[in-house]
């Protein structure tokens, strides 16, 4: 095999392009990645890892808030916020490095710049300043995520008119901002704003912020965030939004009538689409839908020996879920059929606070699939741990099929959510009961004895309520 010549080339290198390129190198295939910004993709340097240091860092500032209670006295208490920005951008930094290291680890050529398919097996690479590459490779995986769209109404100048790669790096605090969307994206970034002292409105057409999760559980979530000071407008639309001297002015039209909103910053986070564009799907015929490429079982796309994983075949727009298609993909092209990636057992996570995590079934869709429940509920108030960190708000909240007792959803609001939930998520992949993970004895004191006892409560055997 000539030096140009791979088993496998990747174009993208965010969670799905380069977990998908070990994986294939572990598997004893020459392996080329592709990337024109830097190893990590969107998540890693502008998303996931950078946000949850933001968010890390409002969390302590409202800590210290309230050290009274704690019997602390912090007197003058102050932030930096370019230093705040600052940290989050060398976590970034830390962390694409670290894939470049497993570049290298794993023998993964990479390869700097923008890749175009010019056929099934031939991939072009630009870069400025540097002479144009044709790479070859007998199987091809497009990793090429997504990016923020935008509504009608609504033109992003990345100035004023905002999406989430700008709110990370303002150079300073904004006194106010109105937030487009209320999914994971806007409620974070509503609840670390506002922390700080933006005033902060977020604007959701859906009749709930976080559509896709629990109706009980993002109320609770919701009336949290009213009382953290957020406003939030529900089975809303935006009309319009336009720049002006003083900052955005965002027309609205709600339940009761047109209001005018008025902010420094508007940042748009309605969703993502896929970049399919110029990388030469046209030419070669693969199939796109929506924005999205169209993919099978295995992500093989309509044109052999050419695959796709990620944020670019549509949702869920995960990077967990990007890993496992990678991961799935390239034991397809060494031929382990491996089991297929089960998108009934994806959690997910908003890292607000408090936080809410979920995997599996709402209670509504449950009963729209015509399954007879049982739910069980337990809150973290009366947890000595939940008490002893006062972390007491939140609760638990498990679905079980009647019938035959598996569990079917779960959905946890409170502190650490996002690490609770792997629990259920295993448990869920396992097709777990509920007597089986109430007589699954948990550790106390710890935050973990909410998903026992919600699992009892659902059988009337809470012990502690």
């Amino acid at each position: 095999m000539s030096k140009s010549s791979y088993d496998v080339v990747i174009l993208g290198g965010g969670p799905g392009g380069y977990t998908a390129a070990i994986r294939a190198a572990q598997l004893g295939k020459r392996t080329a990645i592709i990337e024109r910004e830097r190893l990590g993709g969107v998540c890693l340097n502008w998303g996931c890892v950078p946000t949850k240091a933001l968010l890390r860092n409002a969390e302590i500032f409202r800590l210290f808030q309230a050290s009274e209670q704690w019997g602390i006295s912090a007197d003058n208490l102050r932030f930096d916020f370019p230093k705040i920005i600052k940290r989050s951008r060398g976590i970034a930094d830390r962390v694409s490095k670290g894939v470049e290291y497993l570049m290298k680890k794993n023998s993964i050529d990479f390869f700097a710049g923008s890749g175009r398919l010019l056929s099934a097996e031939a991939v072009e690479v630009r870069a400025e300043g540097k002479p144009t590459q044709t790479i070859k490779g007998a199987h091809v995986i497009i990793a090429t995520g997504a990016r923020p769209r935008s509504v009608p109404g609504v033109t992003i100048d990345r100035k004023r008119i905002i999406t989430s790669t700008e709110a990370m790096t303002l150079p300073e605090l904004p006194a106010s901002m109105v937030i487009i969307g209320a999914g994971a994206i806007g409620v974070e970034f509503a609840y670390f704003y506002n922390a700080l002292g933006t005033r902060v409105t977020v604007v959701e057409m859906m009749p709930s912020i976080l559509p896709i999760e629990d109706r009980e559980l993002t109320k609770l979530l919701e009336s949290s965030l009213k009382k953290q000071g957020i406003q939030i407008f529900t089975q809303t639309r935006v009309e319009s939004a336009r720049v002006t001297d003083a900052g955005v002015s965002v027309n609205i039209h709600t339940p009761s009538g047109a209001q005018e909103l008025s902010a420094n910053f508007a940042l748009s986070a309605v969703g993502v689409q896929g970049n399919t564009e110029n990388i030469g799907l046209e030419s070669l015929g693969v199939k796109v839908e929506r924005n999205h490429i169209v993919v099978d079982t295995y992500y093989r796309t309509s044109v052999a020996g050419v695959y796709a994983v990620g944020d670019v075949i549509g949702p869920p727009w995960l990077a967990h879920v990007a890993s496992a298609e990678g991961v799935c993909c390239a034991e397809a092209i060494a031929g382990k059929d491996p089991q297929p990636v089960d998108y009934s057992t994806i959690p997910g996570c908003t890292y607000c606070h408090p936080q809410l995590a979920s995997v599996g079934f709402t209670e509504e869709m449950a009963k729209t699939e015509g399954y007879e429940v049982k739910i069980g509920r337990f809150p973290f108030r009366p947890l000595g741990k939940a008490m002893a960190i006062g972390e007491a708000e939140g609760m638990v909240k498990l679905i079980f099929d009647a019938k035959y007792g598996e569990l079917l959803g779960a959905h946890i609001l409170g502190a650490e959510a996002t690490e609770l939930i792997a629990e259920l998520v295993l448990a869920k992949k396992l097709e777990a009961t509920g007597s089986d993970i109430f007589r699954t004895i948990h550790a106390h004191p710890t935050l973990s004895e909410a998903v026992m006892e919600a699992a009892a409560a659902a059988y009337g055997e809470a012990i502690n309520i």
